[in-house]
C-alpha cells in the first residue's frame, strides 16, 4: 500500500483504552487541570463491550478518585456479606476456615461488581469534566518521533482480507499527544511493541498468565444469596493445572461463575474451556445452577506474575498502566483498584510535568509512584505465592503462601525472599509424546454447553471481509512444527473455537475462525513456539459483553 495521507489531531493526553486504567487516568487529568485536552480511544462498539472482570472490587481505586462515589451513582450496589473458600474433591469438598487467612485476603468492605457497568459509569464522569472518550476506534500502529512515542493511528477501516485498501476505505486519524498512555489491558498489541522496543522487561521476571472464563446466570430466587462470594481449588484441574473458581452472587438474582487457569500448565491435551464446563457438574455448583439460566459468556487472560514481573512503565513519550503491566493480586484475585491508582499515578506524573513544560520525556514520577507506594506494597507482599504454587503444587503453596502473606504482613519481610517464576508459559507446554489425550464428557445443554455455543452469548461479531487480526509469523509452523511437537494445543487451549487442525486434500490444514474471537490474547500468549500474534480487528469488533 502507497504512503497513507492522514488527518492528525494534537491533545496533550492521548489514552488508548477504555478501562478502570485509561478512565481513571482521564478523570484524574481533568481534575487538575480542566483546561488539558484528554481523549480515551476505544477498540470495543462501546465502553464495557471487552470488558470481563470477575468481580469483587476492592473500592480503593474508587476512593482515591471520586471519594463521594456512592452519591455520584456508580453501580457499585453489593457489598460482600459473605467468604466461603473450599478446596473441592471430584464428589465432595472441604472448607477451609476464614481465620488463618491473612487480612488481606478477607473480603469485608469490598463489593461483587460489573466492571462493564462501572466503566461506563467511569466514563460518563469523565466525559462531564471535558474528555474526548470515541468507542469503535481500534489503535493499530504507533507513531515515533526522534526516538519518542509521539500518537497513536486510530480508526483505520475497510481493508480488504490482503490488507490493501477496500472500496470503502477509511485511513484512520494520527492521534498525537504530549504524553500517550496505553491501557490496552492483558497482552495489548501495542503495550508489547513498547516493551520489545524499549527492552522494558530486561532485567525482570518472564510476565505469567492465567485464562479466566466468565458466565453469568439467572438463578432460582430461593438459591441467591447477594453478597456471597465462594472461591474453589482442587478438583477438576487436580495436578493437570494450577486454578480455581470463583462465585459471586450480585444483584438481581444473578450469579457470577468463572473459572481460571494457569497457562504454565504442561499438558498440550488439556482444555480449559472444558474443565470450566466440568466444573459445573460439581455438586457444588450444579446445585446452585440447575432450574437457572445462563445469559452471558466470555473469556481474558489474566496477568498473574505479579510484583517481580512488572516491566519498566515507561518509555519517552509512553506510559503503560494497569494490566499492561500487570498489577493483579494473584491470592485476592484484584487487579482493578490497582489499575485505577496506576491511572491516577500517571495522570499526576503527566500533570506535574506539562505544566513544568516538558513533553515526550519518560514519566519516572509515575513508575516510582507505583512501585513505591499503594500498588507495589499491595503486589510485594504476595510475589511468592504464585511461583510457589507453579513449582510445588496446591497443598504446599497454601501452607508456605500463607506463611509468607502472614510474615510480609506483620513484619514487612519473607522469609523466601524473592522467588523466581522460571519459563514463559509458551515455555512451560510439554511435548505431545509425553502426556496422553485427555477425555472430556460431552456437554448437557443445561448446565455445560459447546464453544461455538458459548461464543454466541458473548455477543461476538468480526466483519469478515477485513484482514485476519491473528496473524503468524510463519503459516508453514503450525503444521510442520507444532503439530507433530506439540498436537496443536491452539486447537484446545482457545476458549472459543478459533483455531482448527482439518484434512483438506488429503493434507493437513491450519485454520483460523477469527470471527469467534473474544480477544482473551491466550494465542498470543501460550503458542509454543510464539507463532501467533495478536493485533487489533477494526474498530468495534469483536466482544459486545453487556455487564460483564
Amino acid at each position: 500500500m502507497a504512503e497513507i495521507e492522514r488527518e492528525a489531531m494534537d491533545y496533550d493526553v492521548v489514552i488508548v483504552g477504555a478501562g478502570p486504567a485509561g478512565l481513571s487516568a482521564a478523570i484524574r487529568l481533568k481534575q487538575l487541570d480542566a483546561d488539558l485536552d484528554v481523549v480515551v480511544l476505544e477498540k470495543g462498539s462501546e465502553v464495557g463491550a471487552h470488558i470481563l472482570s470477575g468481580a469483587v472490587l476492592d473500592p480503593a481505586g474508587l476512593d482515591a478518585l471520586i471519594p463521594d462515589w456512592k452519591a455520584k451513582g456508580a453501580p457499585v450496589n453489593v457489598p460482600v456479606k459473605k467468604d466461603n473458600f473450599y478446596i473441592l474433591g471430584e464428589a465432595g469438598k472441604v472448607r477451609v476456615p476464614n481465620f488463618p487467612m491473612p487480612p488481606l485476603m478477607h473480603n469485608h468492605g469490598n463489593y461483587i461488581v460489573s466492571m462493564g457497568n462501572v466503566c461506563r459509569w467511569l466514563a460518563e464522569q469523565a466525559e462531564e469534566l471535558g474528555v474526548e472518550v470515541f468507542p469503535g476506534m481500534a489503535c493499530s500502529e504507533l507513531i515515533y518521533e526522534g526516538g519518542r512515542v509521539k500518537g497513536v493511528v486510530a480508526g483505520e477501516f475497510g481493508k480488504n482480507p490482503d490488507g490493501t485498501a477496500g472500496p470503502g476505505y477509511e485511513p484512520g486519524m494520527v492521534l498525537n499527544g504530549k504524553y500517550v498512555f496505553l491501557s490496552e489491558g492483558v497482552r495489548g498489541s501495542l503495550s508489547k511493541e513498547v516493551i520489545a522496543k524499549y527492552d522494558l522487561s530486561a532485567g525482570m521476571e518472564p510476565q505469567k498468565f492465567g485464562l479466566g472464563m466468565k458466565e453469568i446466570w439467572e438463578i432460582d430466587p430461593a438459591k441467591h444469596r447477594e453478597g456471597t462470594v465462594t472461591h474453589t481449588m482442587g478438583w477438576p484441574l487436580g495436578s493437570n493445572a494450577g486454578g480455581g473458581s470463583f462465585i459471586y452472587h450480585a444483584e438481581n438474582n444473578q450469579v457470577f461463575v468463572g473459572f481460571v487457569v494457569h497457562l504454565n500448565y504442561k499438558n498440550p491435551y488439556l482444555r480449559p474451556y472444558q474443565e470450566f464446563q466440568r466444573l459445573k457438574h460439581h455438586p457444588v455448583v450444579a446445585e446452585l445452577l440447575e432450574g437457572g439460566k445462563r445469559v452471558a459468556y466470555g473469556a481474558r487472560a489474566i496477568t498473574e506474575g505479579g510484583f517481580q514481573s512488572m516491566p519498566k512503565m515507561v518509555a519517552p513519550g509512553v506510559a503503560l498502566l494497569g494490566c499492561s503491566v500487570g498489577m493483579v493480586n494473584v491470592p485476592r484475585i484484584k487487579g482493578n483498584h490497582n489499575a485505577m491508582l496506576s491511572g491516577k499515578a500517571a495522570a499526576e506524573a503527566a500533570h506535574a510535568a506539562i505544566k513544568a513544560g516538558r513533553e515526550g520525556d519518560e514519566l519516572s514520577d509515575y513508575e516510582a509512584e507505583v512501585r513505591g507506594g499503594a500498588i507495589g506494597k499491595d503486589l510485594k507482599k504476595v510475589r511468592n505465592v504464585k511461583p510457589m504454587w507453579s513449582k510445588w503444587g496446591l497443598w504446599p503453596s497454601l501452607a508456605l503462601g500463607g506463611l509468607d502473606m502472614w510474615t510480609n504482613n506483620l513484619f514487612g519481610f519473607s522469609l523466601f525472599g524473592t522467588i523466581k517464576h522460571g519459563k514463559t508459559d509458551a515455555d512451560s507446554t510439554g511435548l505431545a509424546a509425553d502426556f496422553e489425550p485427555i477425555d472430556y464428557p460431552k456437554p448437557d445443554g443445561k448446565l455445560s454447553f459447546d464453544r461455538l455455543t458459548s461464543v454466541s452469548f458473548s455477543m461476538t461479531n468480526h466483519e469478515e471481509s477485513q484482514p485476519c487480526h491473528l496473524t503468524l509469523k510463519d503459516p508453514s509452523v503450525p503444521i510442520q512444527f507444532t503439530l507433530p511437537k506439540y498436537a496443536e494445543p491452539a486447537q484446545r487451549y482457545c476458549p472459543a473455537g478459533v483455531y482448527e487442525v482439518v484434512e483438506k486434500d488429503g493434507k493437513e490444514e491450519f485454520v483460523i475462525n477469527f470471527q469467534n474471537c473474544v480477544h482473551c490474547k491466550t494465542c498470543d500468549i501460550k503458542d509454543p513456539p510464539q507463532n501467533i500474534n495478536w493485533t487489533v480487528p477494526q474498530g468495534g469488533d469483536g466482544p459486545n459483553y453487556p455487564n460483564m
